[in-house]
């Protein structure tokens, strides 16, 4: 059942972890459910590895919980990572012989768009840095 059969959506699927060595795996999979739940296996691995590594950020870089949000509207899936540090991630150009640091990049390239946000005051004082990828025009039509 594809997300254009839900006349009920916008959904929301919201998962907290610790900021501990784990965490990027049950959230990836957590991820890749959901998209596949919704009709979507074909984005599910490139989801599943963005948010890999915004959480692997907020593991490495964070402070807090990870937070994360998914949700599901006709024409968009927007993932959203939270954590409890107000400094933005900023993209740099790795080494060639490095194997860190080119996590921002991934996600702009994979994804349709993709920002980052500080907390609203009553949220706190984190941030939160998001992707969205559209939901196929021909998703969820019947092809009969």
């Amino acid at each position: 059942m594809g997300a254009h059969a839900h006349p009920e959506l916008p959904h929301r699927y919201t998962l907290s972890a610790p900021a501990i060595s784990i965490s990027p795996r049950l959230c990836r999979d957590f991820v890749r459910g959901i998209f596949a739940a919704s009709g979507l296996p074909q984005l599910a691995e490139a989801a599943a590895l963005c948010t890999s590594e915004l959480v692997t950020n907020v593991h490495r870089h964070g402070k807090g919980d990870v937070r994360m949000a998914a949700t599901i509207r006709h024409d968009r899936i927007r993932v959203t990572v939270h954590d409890d540090s107000p400094e933005l991630p900023s993209p740099r150009r790795a080494a060639f012989d490095e194997t860190n640091g080119r996590g921002l990049f991934l996600v702009t390239a994979l994804s349709d768009v993709c920002g980052m946000t500080y907390d609203e005051p009553a949220e706190g004082t984190g941030k939160a840095v998001w992707f969205e990828f559209n939901v196929p025009p021909t998703h969820g039509k019947s092809t009969a």
